[in-house]
């Protein structure tokens, strides 16, 4: 092979290398920030769609209803795969944290934000309310859910409801165990009696290897309005 053949052969080489490194570069772009930008307008999207689906109740009156009536869900649409569903806020993750939950798990949902697995409870119902989440990249919701301990509140807001919950519990598992989301968590085929929460989330945090756990139960629930108006 001749002298400026070998040259030749380097040069496209190194092109071709500094093309790859390009393309490397733009799509850890991508995934690091670009798809965080979009999940924040889908966000915005939905945070409109909600509030348009799950309006407030009404201010009290002097003729309030009975407490089990006042505290009845309101009628809300049946939300789609990828609709707004309920508002989700853990103060142990910042004043500001508060994600729109979107019905549906799949891979498309969760790029608009947490999803709720369509076969589980409603809040504040009993059985598993369960919701899934990106811990890396769209927006990353569930990013420091490693950092929850037991008793920190799970707020979750829907059809004029917000129900509290606290954190009981929190492990690492394998990818396969789906019965952490079972009516009653780890048992499956066994009647539920009590309203739990489940969080589930990727680990370790740029990993799909296994997942992280966190599981609630219901403390009380309150109008969206008492709620409101008790924190400001």
């Amino acid at each position: 092979m001749t002298a400026d053949r070998v040259r030749a052969v380097v040069g496209v080489t190194g092109e071709l290398l500094i093309t790859a490194g390009v393309v490397i570069g733009l799509f850890a772009v991508y995934t690091l920030f670009w798809t965080g930008v979009e999940t924040a307008g889908e966000q915005d999207d939905l945070q409109r769609e909600f509030e348009a689906a799950d309006p407030q109740p009404p201010e009290p009156t002097a003729q309030a209803a009975p407490p089990e009536t006042a505290l009845a869900p309101l009628e809300v649409p049946e939300p789609l795969p990828g609709d707004a569903y309920a508002r989700m806020r853990i103060p142990r993750l910042g004043e500001d944290w508060s994600w729109i939950i979107v019905q549906g798990v799949d891979l498309s949902d969760l790029t608009r934000g947490p999803g709720h697995y369509p076969d589980s409870a409603e809040p504040g119902q009993v059985g598993n309310f369960a919701v899934a989440g990106h811990r890396a990249t769209y927006g990353e919701p569930f990013a420091h859910l490693d950092r929850l301990e037991p008793g920190d509140e799970i707020r979750v807001e829907r059809a004029g409801l917000e129900h509290v919950y606290r954190v009981t519990t929190s492990y690492i598992t394998g990818p396969d165990d789906v019965d952490v989301v079972a009516p009653v968590p780890r048992e499956p085929g066994a009647a539920p009696r009590t309203e739990v929460i489940t969080l589930t989330t990727c680990h370790p945090r740029w990993s799909s290897e296994e997942r992280l756990i966190v599981h609630g139960v219901l403390d009380g629930t309150a109008s969206s309005t008492t709620s409101s108006g008790t924190e400001s």
